[in-house]
């Protein structure tokens, strides 16, 4: 069906107004009874909120190479069910997606699922090794039209090589996603550096092994007068230098993910591996910090760095377990609990730091835009008052390692719409 008015919902957290979708726009807008419904399909809106569809910045979608973890296809379901409209696929594929081949590959495989757009990061480096910038321009001119390159998973630790890349991309408003960690500083680590590491025996990982990358990039990124993103930011001190290179005008944005809002290194006290996650979390001051940055506008976006794993590697022993968790699904709920139910953002900020940023970052047209009459009509509606325990059985991602499994959490996507195709309707996919 082409045409669906959603009746009653509240734009943005506002008062209830009615939107109408007609041709994959949105057609108009309007309270009362003055839109025309006629043929529509109607959606009971009341007591929901209309959000523009989520935009993540940081998504694993594993294929090609690891489809025993996720699929495009599976990772662009979990991401309708969250309230996604788009996502930006990592390149620490197999093969790594460093060629125009490997990305075209993502990107139609993305176009194929119709479930959410995917564009796909370039790497930086060859092979993610860190020795030789990768096919840049030739990923950009490709039918992906990369803009993000990444070498997440690793860090581009030489300085060298990093303002190569700057330099490079600078030609056609790219943008280099750093993945903060010092490797010397970080070698053999499990876990934060701290009390908490102090009294397990596991090895610690320094605030300032992410921190001193995040200082040496921005600078970087002022000196050629390039765009520097920093990934999944998860210290106090991060936020201060991004900070202050934003007091100084130098175009440097970040990103910090749902678990580092809500989760701390206590968790690893368990010992299961499914807090092992990197960066790992951090501490109780650390999520403070984290929290009031997003709020300010510091830290420019959330991003889920979901990294979903197959069982295998997450059921054993700490040391031997794979770093990540999946995060799509969760990730407005988190999002909804940490930032808006403690009042340090209203669902217009929540609209401005998950989708409206995250498509400005990415340079993704039709992405993020307001939900006004004329614009594409991607769309996600939430229901606030929901409450329910996480029980990942149910997730549309192949993988399960959720560190909040059993956790309650507020929110439910009911709804969400790629360019007015329904993706998501009552909580099922389409």
């Amino acid at each position: 069906m082409s045409k669906t008015l959603i009746r009653g919902a509240r734009v943005l957290g506002g008062e209830p107004a009615d939107v109408l979708i007609e041709n994959g726009r949105i057609a108009a807008t309007g309270t009362g009874t003055g839109l025309d419904g006629t043929g529509a399909r109607v959606i009971d809106g009341d007591g929901q909120i209309l959000l523009p569809g989520l935009v993540d910045l940081h998504t694993h979608l594993r294929e090609p190479g690891r489809e025993d973890s996720e699929t495009v296809l599976t990772g662009t379901r979990a991401a309708a069910m969250g309230g996604f409209t788009a996502v930006h696929a990592m390149a620490n594929t197999f093969p790594v997606a460093d060629t125009a081949g490997v990305v075209e590959q993502v990107w139609r495989l993305g176009r194929e699922s119709g479930y959410c757009d995917v564009q796909p990061v370039g790497a930086v480096t060859v092979g993610l090794e860190g020795k030789q910038l990768a096919e840049l321009g030739a990923m950009h001119d490709s039918a992906a039209g990369v803009r993000v390159f990444s070498d997440d998973g690793k860090c581009v630790d030489d300085a060298v090589i990093m303002r190569r890349a700057l330099e490079y991309v600078k030609a056609f408003d790219g943008v280099v996603a750093q993945h903060a960690q010092e490797p010397r500083l970080t070698e053999g680590a499990q876990m934060n550096e701290g009390v908490v590491s102090a009294e397990l025996g596991l090895g610690g990982w320094p605030a300032v092994a992410e921190e001193s990358i995040i200082a040496r990039d921005v600078l970087l990124a002022a000196h050629v007068g390039s765009r520097v993103h920093i990934c999944h930011l998860s210290t106090a001190g991060s936020v201060e230098i991004v900070r202050w290179a934003k007091s100084k005008g130098w175009d440097v944005t970040a990103e910090v993910t749902p678990h580092h809002l809500l989760l701390t290194d206590e968790l690893v006290r368990s010992y299961d591996p499914v807090y092992k996650v990197n960066p790992p979390l951090r501490t109780e001051a650390d999520v403070r910090a984290l929290r009031e940055a997003l709020a300010d506008g510091t830290i420019d976006c959330v991003a889920t760095d979901h990294a979903p794993h197959p069982h295998e590697d997450k059921d054993c022993e700490w040391g031997a377990a794979a770093m990540g968790m999946v995060g799509l699904e969760t990730a407005l709920s988190v999002v909804q609990h940490t930032m808006v139910d403690t009042g340090l953002l209203d669902w217009s900020g929540v609209a401005d730091r998950m989708s409206s940023r995250p498509a400005a970052i990415g340079r993704l047209a039709g992405q993020g835009r307001p939900v006004s009459p004329g614009e594409p009509a991607n769309l996600t509606l939430l229901d606030p008052a929901y409450r329910g325990q996480v029980d990942p059985a149910g997730f549309a991602s192949r993988s399960r390692n959720t560190p909040y499994q059993g956790r309650e959490l507020p929110g439910r996507v009911t709804h969400t719409f790629l360019r007015g195709t329904p993706t998501v309707v009552d909580g099922k996919l389409q």
